[in-house]
């Protein structure tokens, strides 16, 4: 049934009556807020119309009405207003991304955080893994007479380190012809090409020195191991109990259990499809259990080298969705120019869509 344009104008009421104070809404909140030239009797009706037709709910049979997913979701596509970001919250987001490119996963991690803190929601990030990714550089640090420090850096700037202990005593000369080994031999190769030239170098090599370029290669395909698989990272998780919904440490927990936990994390739904740049799952749209009671609102970046990201929010369904997804937005655009062209939108207001207010 198609809804009139006055049903839908109670409906945007209701909603946004709702993200703002968390209480069911009667009808008297709903002619203040739509501006309806009606009675509260003719708003009751209609507001009983979009209940039986699935876009709203009654908690209590006493109590105002809530909006369902359903409602939320039409909400979301037809009826949500454009939100602006203030100056504040533009140069704040620029703060966090301007800075000296670092390790991607430190650059993102700062982003998520920073938007866990404006939107007051749990954040995750996501990078999808580049389908080659090698080593660019070995060095070798002397740090005792029988340990060292192997640094492995990746042709995506990720910087490791691990301290190797020996049995045997190595000299600075020993350490530094190993390291031109590493660097001549096993640089440039994915994981699979190290395996096969390990293998190769073993019968040419002397077994003390092969040892040790073994501990040290068997590290660095560790490393590439770690950047080749996707890797999801949540933060602000605590955010969740600042939301009415999740005041009980009962409703709250089990939410808050799964984001926290790295392998429950992997299943959040951090994949959009070929050119959608961004997506909003409403309650049960989501397919896990956990998120049932829940939404997710995430936008892809590019990253360059043909790899994309995800930034995402997690929340309940009485979620502010227009500030969301324009801070989001604005977060995946400034993402994208940094990684692409090493600059970021201008904060200014000249052309960002933000309100100077």
């Amino acid at each position: 049934m198609e809804l009139t344009n006055r049903k839908k104008r109670i409906l945007r009421a209701v909603v946004e009556i709702y993200i703002a104070t968390a209480e069911p809404v009667g009808s008297k909140a709903v002619a203040e807020q739509a501006g309806l030239d009606i009675s509260s009797a003719t708003i009751r009706n209609e507001m009983a119309d979009l209940t039986e037709m699935g876009y709203l709910e009654q908690p209590h049979t006493s109590a105002g009405r809530i909006p369902s997913p359903l409602g939320y979701r039409l909400y979301v596509n037809e009826l949500m207003g454009e939100h602006r970001l203030t100056m504040q919250e533009t140069q704040r987001i620029n703060d966090a991304l301007n800075v000296k490119m670092e390790e991607l996963d430190r650059v993102i991690d700062r982003a998520g955080k920073v938007l866990s803190q404006i939107s007051d929601y749990p954040v995750f990030t996501a990078a999808a893994p580049k389908k080659r990714v090698t080593v660019k550089r070995y060095d070798l640090l002397m740090v005792e007479e029988n340990a060292f420090i192997a640094v492995v850096m990746t042709d995506s700037s990720v910087v490791k380190n691990k301290l190797i202990r020996m049995p045997d005593q190595v000299s600075d000369p020993q350490l530094q012809m190993l390291s031109t080994v590493l660097n001549n031999a096993f640089v440039g190769l994915t994981q699979e090409e190290m395996e096969d030239t390990l293998d190769k170098m073993e019968t040419r090599s002397a077994p003390g020195a092969f040892a040790l370029i073994s501990l040290v290669v068997q590290f660095a395909m560790e490393v590439l191991s770690e950047q080749s698989s996707q890797s999801v990272h949540t933060l602000g998780i605590t955010h969740l109990l600042e939301h009415p919904e999740y005041r009980s440490l009962d409703k709250a927990k089990p939410l808050m259990n799964y984001l926290a936990e790295e392998h429950e994390s992997s299943k959040l739904p951090v994949t959009l499809q070929e050119g959608q740049n961004m997506n909003i799952l409403i309650g049960p749209e989501n397919v896990n259990e956990a998120l049932k009671d829940t939404s997710v609102v995430m936008a892809s970046y590019d990253i360059g080298d043909n790899m994309r990201g995800v930034i995402g929010v997690v929340g309940p369904t009485r979620m502010d969705y227009a500030k969301v997804t324009a801070r989001l937005s604005y977060f995946a655009d400034s993402l994208t120019r940094m990684f692409g062209k090493g600059e970021l939108p201008p904060g200014d207001g000249d052309g960002g869509g933000q309100d100077k207010e």
